[in-house]
C-alpha cells in the first residue's frame, strides 16, 4: 500500500483476517441456512457501569460476532491465508491531509495527540504496525487499554520506550498526575508499567515456555528489539519506512524465511 502511495489509517489485529476457504459457499446460504449451521446471533444488552440508562442514540443491545473459524491448533500454517481488511480510513497523504487518527487508542501513534496540526504520514502506520506485530508475537497488547485515557496511554508509552521528546513533554498537560518535575513516577499506579524488555520477557519468552515452545534466542531477541524500537520511535521522522522494516534483520533472518517456508508448503 505504501509503495502505491496509500496509508491504511486503521491498522490493527482486528483488521487482519483469516481467509475463510468456504467463503463462496457462505455467499450462497440463506439466513435460515446460516443460522442452522452456526446458530442464531447472541444479543447482549447495553448497560452502563454506573447503572444509569444509556443515553439516546445508543443501541439497546450488541451482537456477539458469529464464530466461523476453528481452533488455531486445528489450522495448519499452510492453510493460514490472511488478508488485510477495512480500508475505510485509507487515504493518500500526497493528495489529502488528515490530522485525526481514528486508530484504536491502544495503538494510536503519539503524534496524533502531541502534534494535532501535523498531517498524518506513513510513519503513523508504522507505529500501529509495530504494535500489531507485538500483539501477534506476544498474543497480548503492548499497552493496557481497559478504561485507559490518552494521559494514561502516554504514561505507558514512556514506561516502555523512554522519555518523550522535550517539546512533547512540556506540552503534556497531564504529566503532573504521573511524574514529578524530575521525570520520576510519582505514584504506585505509574510504577506498575515496565520497559519493553520486561514485557517481552513476561509476555513472550515465559509464555512460549509455558506452551512448550522454544523462547527467542539471544540473536533473534536482539534483532526483534532493534526493529521494534526503530518502528516505535516517538518522532515520526525517525521511524523505519515499510521497506526498511522488510529489510530489518529480524525480518530477513527469521520472519521472511518462515513465511517463504509456509508458502512453499502451500504451493507444494
Amino acid at each position: 500500500m505504501h509503495e502505491r502511495g496509500f496509508m491504511h489509517g486503521d491498522l490493527h489485529r482486528g483488521n487482519i483476517l483469516l481467509l475463510f476457504q468456504a467463503q463462496s459457499d457462505l455467499d450462497n446460504l440463506s439466513t435460515r441456512e446460516l443460522y442452522e449451521l452456526y446458530g442464531k446471533p447472541d444479543l447482549v444488552p447495553v448497560t452502563r457501569y454506573d447503572g444509569q440508562p444509556p443515553p439516546p442514540g445508543v443501541p439497546k443491545h450488541g451482537v456477539i460476532p458469529i464464530w466461523l473459524g476453528a481452533s488455531s491448533k486445528k489450522i495448519t500454517l499452510p492453510e493460514a491465508r490472511i488478508i488485510l481488511t477495512d480500508f475505510g480510513e485509507t487515504f493518500s497523504p500526497a493528495r489529502e491531509k488528515r490530522f485525526e487518527s481514528r486508530t484504536p487508542l491502544l495503538i494510536r501513534p503519539p503524534e496524533a495527540l502531541f502534534e494535532p496540526t501535523r498531517p498524518l504520514t506513513f510513519s503513523s502506520d508504522i507505529w500501529s504496525l509495530a504494535c500489531t506485530i507485538w500483539d501477534i508475537v506476544a498474543q497480548r497488547s503492548l499497552f493496557e487499554g481497559f478504561l485507559t485515557d490518552e494521559d494514561d496511554m502516554t504514561c505507558q508509552q514512556i514506561a516502555a520506550l523512554g522519555p518523550l521528546p522535550r517539546k512533547w513533554w512540556e506540552r503534556w498537560k497531564g504529566r503532573g498526575n504521573y511524574f514529578n518535575d524530575d521525570g520520576e513516577p510519582n505514584n504506585r499506579a505509574t510504577s506498575q508499567y515496565g520497559p519493553l524488555e520486561d514485557s517481552f520477557e513476561l509476555d513472550v519468552q515465559k509464555a512460549r515456555v509455558r506452551e512448550g515452545m522454544s523462547p527467542f534466542g539471544s540473536g533473534e531477541r536482539d534483532a526483534f528489539f532493534e526493529m521494534m524500537r526503530s518502528m516505535l520511535a516517538f518522532r515520526p521522522e525517525e521511524r523505519l519506512s515499510v521497506q526498511q522494516v522488510l529489510e530489518a534483520e529480524w525480518m530477513v533472518k527469521w520472519a521472511i524465511p518462515e513465511y517463504e517456508k509456509i508458502r512453499s508448503e502451500r504451493e507444494g
